[in-house]
Formats: structure tokens, C-alpha cells, sequence
């Protein structure tokens, strides 16, 4: 196993909101989330969240390793509620909340978990790549972000719609119909998308969050298997760089419409043959 990592926040002032690690034949990725310009109800913060639930998942997956993925989130979200429900109202709109993707080596296979809008990226042996991510929230995203699209990224009148729009995102949180997301209720665990793949046919995975997979899923600047090639060749440094150079190049939003002209950036690139 060879395992690279780069991670950038939006900006250099702002605590980095995503988190992920690696350890012999396991990985996790996440991607903390709370309501922009909102408080969180919790002393910790959004960072606190992703780190910590991030890194209890890692030593679950590893410690207990024939346990579902699945199981080991909603264990790992029940342990973080513990550690600060007494402090902090976890009832709140925006209490903190994460993005999850992890995978693990056993048996021959790789199994994987991914929850919310980060990805990851399989890559085979004969080149062909297949992407898992859950599009709950972009598919409810769509339905509510007409407003916030037509409006100048950073623009009082942007920054305005895009609180109504998270407002709306918020109510469809962990709910049918809506979106499901790690936060202070273990059952979002159960709506995960898991599965197995073989692991002769795998030659990297990746995991990445949706600051990283702009370059491809929002600016289409590349493709995935373009986006595997500057992984092998230059590492995720050189990819989460061009992933900047394309955001300050439109810092507006007029070519790229989006909630944030920045967002945070991780890339987990695990080399298996």
C-alpha cells in the first residue's frame, strides 16, 4: 500500500474543515459541513467534528476488521455524540456534520462506504475508472439553487440567497426524500452507499472530497481518468493546485456558478499495485 495525501483549506486563515488518514489497508475521508454565517451549537466547531469522527472511524475499521463499514460509522457517530452532547446542543440547525468515505482491504476484496458529496474513485487494472459518490444532495441541490446561481459569487445579494438556499438544504437534512449526512444521529449511517470490489482488479483508490472533484464534476476541465493521470504522475499537490488555479481564475462565479468561490481540498491517493 502506498498512500499519498494532500489537503488545502479554502483559505489560509480559516481552520481546514476536512480530514482524512490512512493506515495498512484501511482510509477515510471527511468533509465537515455546518450553515454558513451561522453559529453551530457546538463548542467545538465543524473542524472538531470531521477530525474526531474521522478518526475514531479509522481506528474502528481497523480494530474490528470483519464489522460492516456501516456498523462502525454508527458506532463511531454514537461515540462523538457522547463526547460532547453534555456541552453542546446537538439539536441545533447547524450542528456540525460531515461528509464519510472509507475504505478497507479484507478477504480479497475492497470494501467501501460512502455517505453525503465526496467520492471515490476506483481505478482497474485495464484502466477503466468508476466513481461512487452519493448524489442525494446534489439532486436536492439542484431543485433549490436556481437563485443562488444567477447571482455574482462573494455579492451581498449572493451571499443573501445562498443563506436561504442552505436554510431549505437544512430542513431535507437526514430526512426521506432529502439527503443523509453524518451528524449526531447514527442511523444516517444506515442510508450510506457500500458495497465490494475485487481486489486483483483494483489498481489505485481514491478518495477525495468535493473541493478536490471540482476540477471535473463543476469546472469540467478534465476527466476522471485525467485526473488519475496527474495523480500518478504528479500527486495530489499538483491536482488540488489546479483546482485553485481554476477557482482563482473565476473568483466571481461567472463561469462556474457556486456556493463558495474556495472550498476546502482533500485528496487520499492509495496505489495498490
Amino acid at each position: 500500500m502506498r498512500a499519498a495525501l494532500a489537503t488545502l483549506p479554502a483559505d489560509p486563515d480559516r481552520e481546514n474543515e476536512d480530514f482524512a488518514a490512512a493506515a495498512p489497508g484501511a482510509a477515510v475521508l471527511l468533509d465537515g459541513a455546518g450553515v454558513g454565517g451561522a453559529e453551530t451549537g457546538c463548542t467545538h466547531g465543524v473542524a472538531w467534528f470531521s477530525s474526531t469522527l474521522g478518526a475514531l472511524l479509522l481506528r474502528s475499521i481497523t480494530a474490528y476488521p470483519v464489522r460492516p463499514l456501516a456498523e462502525c460509522l454508527a458506532d463511531s457517530i454514537g461515540l462523538v455524540r457522547s463526547l460532547h452532547e453534555g456541552t453542546c446542543d446537538l439539536a441545533y440547525r447547524a450542528s456540525p456534520t460531515s461528509t464519510v468515505v472509507a475504505a478497507r482491504v479484507g478477504a480479497g476484496a475492497l470494501e467501501y462506504l460512502v455517505l453525503g458529496d465526496s467520492s471515490l474513485l476506483l481505478a482497474d487494472r485495464d484502466g477503466v475508472t468508476t466513481v461512487v459518490t452519493d448524489r442525494r444532495l446534489d439532486e436536492v441541490g439542484k431543485r433549490l439553487r436556481g437563485p443562488v446561481d444567477a447571482l455574482p459569487t462573494g455579492s451581498p445579494e449572493h451571499a443573501a440567497a445562498l443563506a436561504e438556499y442552505r436554510d431549505a438544504l437544512t430542513r431535507l437534512r437526514n430526512r426521506p426524500g432529502g439527503f443523509w449526512i453524518a451528524g449526531p444521529d447514527p442511523r444516517a449511517a444506515e442510508h450510506a452507499l457500500t458495497g465490494t470490489v475485487p481486489l486483483e482488479s483494483l489498481a489505485s483508490v481514491t478518495l477525495l472530497s468535493d473541493g478536490a472533484t471540482r476540477l471535473v464534476d463543476r469546472f469540467e476541465l478534465s476527466d476522471w481518468e485525467g485526473m488519475l493521470a496527474v495523480l500518478g504522475s504528479s500527486g495530489p499537490d499538483e491536482l488540488i493546485r489546479r483546482v485553485r488555479e481554476a477557482e482563482d481564475g473565476d473568483p466571481d462565479g461567472r463561469r462556474w456558478p457556486r456556493g463558495k468561490a474556495r472550498d476546502d481540498a482533500t485528496v487520499l491517493h492509495w496505489a495498490l499495485s
